[in-house]
């Protein structure tokens, strides 16, 4: 099944957005080279980003999640942009967990306590900023509450990864949904009820559910407006070009540093791990243009 997101209005009173991610999950796996406890706490902030893309409204608009807690993993971060492309990285990739008291990953334990921040991008002269304390470090637990205490959102997020024999991605997606204002107590009370009672995500995604069917799962009998779909994509925006325009930003004195023991140096792309190498002459072209 391709990676795509479904965008519905359920009774017109209630936003929701379902997607399958697993090619993408999978693909940020074979980038990254992650064991099993880090594929999952990263293909679940991964989902949220590609989820909470559909929220956005204009073409340039992008989203940013960034989690740090004292944890082994050391952090996480998610990029997306307006179309669900994302991109992101875990600081530690390589470590592993026993599974938790419930058979699951333990991704509160790799995660451990911290924060939560989330970067909006929506062409305004300066990006919003919320941050919020990690109440589970589950991540969907903690996207939840992100909305609820930044943006003051009535939200309920699912996430899940499944990882299979051999490490790799099964089954990923989730769903997000979001009370709009006004919306009825009795909705209220069904969107509380439903959520709670759907089974596992990654269990609907492996039957082979597709986002439209998770969507009438959570709101059969009532009325479904589907309101577009999006692909779903592992794509980093890294480019020679942009990572001259990074030795550029650092300035003179620093590239003048670099420069004096006449080796170059290499430039690797934390999000799809690309090396980009720059000779000294290359370096010396480049302090010419801050002159």
């Amino acid at each position: 099944m391709k990676d795509y997101i479904v965008r519905a209005l359920v009774s017109d009173s209630v936003s929701v957005y379902a997607g399958i991610t697993t090619k993408t999950v999978e693909e940020a796996r074979k980038i990254h080279h992650m064991n099993p406890t880090p594929c999952v706490a990263l293909g679940r902030t991964l989902t949220g980003a590609a989820l909470m893309s559909r929220t956005l409204k204009g073409e340039d608009n992008t989203i940013t999640i960034q989690i740090k807690g004292d944890g082994p993993i050391g952090g996480i971060v998610a990029v997306t942009d307006a179309h669900a492309n994302v991109r992101g990285y875990v600081h530690n990739p390589f470590f592993d967990l026993p599974l938790n008291e419930k058979g699951k990953f333990d991704i509160a334990g790799a995660v451990g306590r911290g924060y939560l921040n989330v970067i909006k991008d929506i062409g305004l002269k300066e990006p919003y900023i919320g941050y919020v304390d990690l109440v589970s470090g589950e991540i969907a637990e903690d996207l939840t509450y992100y909305y609820a205490s930044s943006e003051q959102l009535p939200t309920a997020m699912n996430l899940g990864v499944l990882v299979g024999k051999g490490g790799h991605v099964q089954a990923a997606g989730g769903f997000l949904v979001q009370l709009l204002p006004d919306t009825p107590e009795d909705m209220v009370a069904l969107v509380e009820e439903r959520v709670s009672s759907l089974p596992p995500i990654t269990d609907l995604i492996a039957d082979g559910l597709t986002p439209e069917e998770i969507i009438d799962s959570l709101f059969h009998g009532k009325t479904i407006q589907n309101l577009g779909t999006c692909e779903v994509a592992y794509r980093c925006n890294c480019s020679r070009e942009r990572m001259e325009r990074n030795l550029l930003s650092i300035g003179k004195k620093d590239l003048l540093e670099i420069a004096r023991d006449r080796k170059g140096a290499e430039l690797h792309c934390h999000f799809c791990n690309s090396k980009y190498n720059f000779s000294h002459e290359e370096f010396e072209e480049l302090i010419k243009e801050l002159i």
